[in-house]
């Protein structure tokens, strides 16, 4: 018998950590630590904050950042979670439709400073003498910035699928709660990973007013790069603003290179199309992750958890009103839950008018109802410049991964720069050369709205299936007529999803936009949200309250009459498969 040459089994490279290994375990590890860290901060007494004022010495601004890192991404987390669950409620049932959506435009007018103003007290009174119940309110109002777009793009991807998918779902007999993993998430992921990056980006807008709260009597400054700013700002500390927008572009980059891109690149494996998609985006965190066997056996416990509770068979969501009963029946109930609905709301309008009624005139109302067309005729002019200049630019991004992949993070930036940053700037501009205040601190409130629409734009025309562009390169569509009749068309349900977020914010800017400082340099421009800054700063919480309620109503049936109508032709005529 030839004798064999004896090969040792390849134990040492199967068993011995890599590289890749080193470095997804101090990955791992630091991000225990940071949210050790968070944890840690969180829990000391509120006298703390007193006892170490905060300072524009810029050895402080990586501790700042790092907290201010912590806070939004607990609020992101908390925001996926809420989209998940409304969402997927407001989609799966007509009649909760009726009630949610409509409660979702009301929420995404409310401005940060309103939230701020009910829910500080709220929070601290529930943690007494901790910063906890401060976290926890900024965390808030952090949060109250980021999920209703995500919510928006969730749902619209819910009622955007294809009837393929839909019928294979039903072939498969996949429940309601196995629909939801394998159909509804992964359908709406590409467009949800770009509006989570919106969202992220969209909470530094208003990190400022949720880092250095001021309602009232009541002031609390908890540390952090929007705090800090807003120190600055009121020091007029150019070089400290200089040193904020630094770590501000070092945490966004952090944020691109170790969650988003790798998310983008994950994400691209659920997009809708029939043929090659090309290009895929890459990351080479996901790649260190991929590679790493360390990373396979720590999730490899969590892997078999979610695979467990993915393919359970829960019952699916309660379809009310789908249509399935007897006609005459749904019609009564549909009356009964509109009137339940009508009822409902007239009862808040009673108490709300009753609250009013004692502490203010129709003199304010009048004002305020005047300010609100003012802000109104600001946010149509700015919506319409937005869509002009961004719309073909997100759509040459989007068809182009390559592009698209260095384009993200400094779009991400550039949707980070908080507008307080840009005053300075603007009061100067505007006090040297004499310059009409009333148009040109206009422009603040689409700074960081206007994002909304690129970033939807992008994500649209990134999901755009190449089977459809083959066909339109195969009939010579070109100029005009692709526009007209391929890509438009294609990326509308997720322009109007940005839209609709972008007006929603434009008006929550105006908060911010109306009213701006520099030191002892104040300016203000007539509108809604000069209106509610000012109530606040006074504390007059019943002139808070009807300005809040103006906006409500003007963003609420600006939505019904122009935003929903336009939406639901897309849903109707634009739909693919």
């Amino acid at each position: 018998m030839a004798s064999q040459k004896y090969t040792p089994p390849a134990i040492g490279r199967s068993v011995l950590p890599s590289l890749w290994d080193l470095m997804a375990l101090l990955l791992v590890v630091g991000a225990i630590v940071l949210v050790a860290y968070g944890a840690r901060v969180t829990t000391v007494p509120l006298s703390t904050l007193d006892v170490t004022p905060l300072s524009l010495d810029p050895i402080n601004l990586p501790i700042y950042a790092l907290r201010t890192m912590l806070r939004m991404l607990l609020a992101i987390v908390l925001s996926l979670i809420f989209t998940f669950i409304y969402a997927a409620t407001a989609a799966k049932s007509r009649r909760a439709e009726m009630v949610m959506i409509p409660i979702l435009d009301i929420l995404q007018s409310v401005p940060i400073l309103g939230f701020l103003t009910f829910t500080v007290t709220f929070f601290l009174n529930l943690f007494p003498g901790s910063v906890l119940g401060a976290e926890l309110a900024s965390v808030f109002a952090i949060f109250t910035s980021q999920a209703w777009n995500m919510t928006f793009s969730m749902y619209q991807s819910m009622r955007n699928q294809p009837k393929d998918l839909e019928e294979a779902t039903q072939s498969f007999h996949l429940t309601g709660w196995q629909r939801f993993w394998r159909l509804d998430v992964p359908f709406a992921m590409p467009g949800l990973v770009w509006n989570t990056m919106m969202s992220m980006s969209g909470g530094w807008f208003f990190v400022v007013a949720s880092e250095a709260i001021t309602v009232g009597d009541t002031t609390v400054t908890l540390p952090g790069v929007g705090s800090y700013v807003a120190l600055a700002i009121q020091q007029q500390n150019i070089l400290a603003i200089f040193y904020a927008v630094v770590a501000m572009l070092a945490v966004i980059i952090l944020y691109d290179q170790f969650l988003f891109r790798p998310l983008v690149a994950w994400a691209d494996k659920f997009r809708f199309e029939t043929t090659s998609s090309g290009i895929a985006p890459t990351s080479w965190m996901l790649d260190l992750f991929r590679r790493a066997r360390i990373t396979r056996w720590l999730a490899a416990p969590l892997a078999l958890l979610t695979r467990l509770i993915w393919n359970l068979r829960l019952p699916a969501l309660p379809r009310i009103g789908s249509g399935k009963a007897n006609p005459a029946t749904s019609r009564v109930i549909d009356w009964l839950w509109i009137g339940l609905i009508a009822v409902s709301a007239a009862y808040s309008a009673y108490v709300s008018i009753t609250y009013l009624r004692t502490n203010i005139g129709w003199s304010d109302v009048a004002l305020a109802i005047r300010d609100g067309f003012i802000t109104l005729l600001r946010v149509i002019v700015l919506m319409a410049l937005a869509t002009l200049i961004w719309v073909p630019i997100g759509v040459w991004i989007g068809l182009r991964p390559k592009l698209a992949e260095k384009v993200q993070p400094l779009a991400q930036f550039l949707a980070a720069f908080p507008a307080n940053i840009a005053f300075p700037a603007f009061v100067l501009l505007i006090v040297h050369y004499g310059l009409n205040a009333n148009i040109w601190l206009s422009p603040l409130m689409i700074l960081g709205t206007q994002w909304y629409i690129l970033f939807n734009v992008i994500a649209g025309a990134s999901a755009f299936p190449s089977d459809l562009k083959e066909a339109a390169r195969s009939f010579r569509l070109g100029g005009w007529r692709w526009w007209f009749k391929v890509i438009l068309p294609g990326i509308f349900p997720y322009y109007i999803t940005g839209a609709i977020t972008a007006s929603g914010g434009s008006w929550n800017a105006s908060i911010v936009a109306e009213v701006a400082s520099w030191g002892d340099t104040h300016l203000t421009t007539p509108g809604l949200g000069s209106y509610i800054a000012n109530a606040t700063t006074a504390g007059d919480f019943p002139r808070v309250v009807l300005g809040i309620a103006v906006m409500c109503i003007f963003v609420t049936l600006f939505n019904r009459l122009l935003w929903r109508p336009l939406y639901a032709f897309g849903e109707r005529r634009l739909r693919l498969g």
